[in-house]
């Protein structure tokens, strides 16, 4: 079971501020769980001192081998709070705790014991040259800081945390301000086997404690999960202090069935899975479908089948399909989002095909729940099919040509993901060439493999996640030259001219 959380928690790194108090919601019910105590620049300051001395006095002269040993410690004290992650997850957050517990919660363990398996494997490089030898050593920044944001905490809390401990770092997470229960939860449980102040929390609302750590002249690298309109700002306050920063953002990603589908059930239900998936809060989501003529009306046809018999409720239900949005902001933005759609279709430009079943358990009344919705016939041009709605809407676009649905997908200003379907290999292969993206999906939705890199182009941010390529990330280059001992190191011409030989 998760903790009993008093009316106002105050942490470590909590101001005595009344007036930064913010409550944390169940968006099932709407019910307030606790009020969290904010913390405030001051607070920043004090954990990242105590980050700093972390890192002088311990951390950052572990032996790759010790810092493995420990991250393995990490994923074992994690592993028997699983089910309790997974509900306060679901309480939090909103999503059902099976999926919390079988997607989320599972990655974290995992992602700490692949990391831990590589922290030995990050690669210095020697190279020589006739007289002069050079050796490039990977090193780590120090004092990093992690921001997170509400839709997936312990992903990226582990997807952040865990490379940046292999590679020598120290790290502060600021969580997002809707689910922050989860991310000092698991800080609490590694801490229990971490050297003091390696891995710190300092909780916050808008802007004041993100701006604060990134403008730290003891902060060195910033990573950075959310928005692009908060990702660009985040970069900006960052240029101010030259600090690295490495963006995962925002995502408008296209799935796109050819006519020549081998199996069409398999395409409908992968893109059902895409776009409902974790209630449509994710980069990750399929939330604008391209479906070639030819299969289109039988595409939209299955899909809205689907769609009718999807439930959303609250997440500890086990018959429960989808959460509901995390918080009463999120749900307005979505929410207008449909009406938006719903004045299109009154003016007979799109079709509000099909729409899932809203709960009816009367203690979800007041939750943030919005109807998963279908629109079809929707034009590449439209706001609905052009901007992150992040939740439980989805449209679908015809198309003819392929060439037509590689323009569909560039188009985006996002480029995290595409998927196609289709059983032409080489049409496969040409689409996977030409859409600008960071990730692509042939004949399935979403079935990554850990280890491989994560990440984008355009807006969607740069750097990449969740590989060995992680740990250069998190490490900067120093070049060692020095005399290799076989001939003689070139002097400068007026040195030779001044002093001779």
């Amino acid at each position: 079971m998760p903790p009993t959380y008093p009316e106002i928690l105050k942490v470590r790194y909590s101001s005595d501020d009344a007036s930064l108090q913010f409550p944390v919601h169940n968006p099932a019910t709407g019910e307030v769980i606790t009020n969290l105590q904010a913390g405030t620049p001051v607070e920043v300051d004090a954990a990242v001192q105590a980050a700093q001395k972390a890192y002088d006095n311990d951390w950052r002269w572990r032996s790759p081998a010790e810092r493995s040993a420990l991250l393995f410690r990490c994923a074992d004290a994690l592993e028997p709070h699983k089910d309790e992650l997974a509900e306060l997850l679901c309480l939090e957050n909103g999503k059902p705790k099976q999926d919390a517990l079988s997607f989320d919660v599972n990655f974290l363990v995992n992602i700490f014991r692949f990391f831990a398996g590589i922290c030995d494997k990050l690669p210095g490089e020697f190279y020589q040259r006739g007289s002069v030898n050079a050796t490039v050593i990977y090193e780590p920044f120090g004092v990093c800081a992690g921001i997170l944001p509400f839709n997936w905490p312990p992903i990226h809390f582990g997807g952040k945390t865990a490379p940046a401990l292999a590679a020598g770092n120290v790290m502060i997470i600021k969580p997002g301000e809707q689910a922050p229960l989860t991310v000092l939860r698991m800080c609490e449980i590694i801490s229990q086997v971490l050297p003091p102040d390696v891995v710190q929390v300092v909780p916050g609302l808008g802007p004041g404690v993100p701006a604060a750590l990134i403008k730290h002249d003891l902060v060195k690298m910033v990573s950075f999960t959310g928005s692009t309109v908060a990702g660009a700002k985040v970069a900006e306050t960052a240029a101010g202090t030259v600090t690295p920063v490495v963006l995962e953002l925002g995502g408008k990603n296209a799935f796109v069935v050819f006519d020549d589908v081998e199996d069409l059930d398999r395409a409908v239900g992968d893109a059902l899975e895409g776009a409902f998936f974790n209630k449509g809060e994710a980069c990750t989501a399929s939330s604008r479908i391209l479906v070639q003529k030819g299969v289109y009306n039988q595409f939209c046809d299955k899909m809205a089948a689907g769609v009718k018999k999807l439930k959303s409720g609250n997440g500890l239900n086990p018959t429960t399909h989808l959460g509901p949005q995390v918080s009463k902001a999120q749900q307005q933005r979505v929410l207008g989002y449909l009406h938006r759609a719903k004045d299109l279709e009154k003016e007979g430009k799109v079709k509000i095909a099909a729409q899932g079943q809203l709960p009816e358990d009367p203690a979800c009344k007041n939750g943030f729940f919005v109807p998963p919705t279908l629109i079809t016939d929707v034009t590449r041009d439209m706001v609905i099919a052009q901007e992150e709605m992040f939740g439980v809407l989805v449209t679908v676009t015809p198309f003819e040509t392929e060439d037509e649905a590689v323009d569909i997908v560039n188009e985006s200003r996002y480029g995290l993901t595409s998927i196609i379907f289709s059983c032409n290999s080489e049409r496969c292969w040409r689409f996977s060439k030409k859409v600008d993206v960071g990730l692509v999906y042939v004949n399935n939705y979403f079935r990554n493999i850990l280890g491989v890199p994560f990440g984008g182009a355009k807006e969607t941010g740069y750097g990449r996640e969740h590989s060995i390529g992680t740990l250069k990330e998190w490490c900067r280059a120093k070049v060692i030259n020095q005399p290799s001992g076989f001939g003689e190191v070139p002097r400068w011409r007026v040195v030779k001219e001044l002093y001779g030989a």
